[in-house]
């Protein structure tokens, strides 16, 4: 049981969990309707419960929650409970820094300042079904704000929703996009010419980076060396890979391990082959 202690709308109430007497913000249809502070309240089986002792990349959720207009926690939970149907299981507490995204999103839009996103093709590709979920955003925010929102901001709402299902966070999951989009563009160079997203082999260089930033973020180290292979056989991709590893070790401000390099010459070298081919 919760005692209730702040109403932010019909639909939200901050409540204090009685048996720990911890905080949580408690969402549900008509859950603040006519209620008042000190009233004790149950939970319903629809209703979602975030507990406000989390920390976020924005701020505490205790800190959040008390700035954020109650209707973009409320868009929020409704884009995560779209999310679930697609993901069995996600990390609620993404709501807070969701909404508070949400916010200022809809305060740009009505002040008329265009916000680009130059990795929002990546992020199409490099994280598919989560930026498929967030496009529920655009019919929510016209239907209750009358706000029309761009594919760019679409591709930043996917980065939350990939947060809430990985242990990676927002922050993380732009840095492996700008991994990929780093790794596309030097290989365009070389070629002089566009490279095929739908492509298999840019969806397997696409994640092999992915999963090299992953290893690179948590130390982890691989085992079998392809350097010299590389380096021999296909010494452009080998430059080039051993480039875009120097580049990611910048952004992420870690060092990244030498080995790498030769794997990701492996996946360069086959969209080079692809792109030969093509043309």
């Amino acid at each position: 049981m919760y005692r209730i202690n702040k109403v932010l709308n019909h639909n939200a109430v901050i409540g204090i969990l009685t048996d720990s007497n911890q905080e949580y913000l408690i969402m549900g249809k008509g859950i603040g309707f006519g209620r008042k502070i000190a009233e004790r309240i149950e939970a319903g089986p629809n209703d979602k419960i975030y507990a406000l002792q989390e920390s976020t990349e924005r701020g505490s959720a205790r800190e959040l929650v008390s700035t954020i207009q109650p209707v973009y926690l409320e868009i929020a939970n409704e884009i995560l409970a779209n999310a679930e149907q697609t993901f069995n299981t996600l990390d609620r507490n993404v709501l807070f820094p969701m909404a508070d995204h949400l916010e200022y999103a809809v305060k740009r839009i009505q002040n008329h300042e265009q916000i680009s996103n130059p990795l929002t093709d990546d992020i199409r590709v490099l994280f598919h079904m989560e930026f498929k979920a967030a496009q529920c955003v655009r019919s929510i925010l016209q239907e209750r704000l009358g706000i029309s929102i761009t594919d760019d901001e679409i591709g930043y709402i996917a980065l939350h929703i990939h947060s809430a299902i990985q242990d990676e966070n927002v922050s993380q999951a732009m840095q492996t996009a700008q991994a990929v989009r780093e790794c596309i563009s030097l290989i365009e160079e070389i070629t002089g010419r566009q490279i095929d997203v739908q492509s298999l082999s840019y969806n397997r260089l696409m994640n092999h980076i992915r999963y090299m930033v992953a290893r690179t973020l948590s130390g982890e180290q691989l085992k079998l060396s392809m350097n010299d292979y590389m380096s021999i056989k296909f010494p452009r991709s080998f430059q080039t890979a051993s480039n875009i590893c120097n580049k990611i070790a910048q952004n992420l401000k870690r060092e990244v391990d030498e080995l790498e390099i030769g794997y990701l010459a492996i996946h360069i070298e086959r969209v080079l082959y692809d792109e030969i081919n093509v043309s």
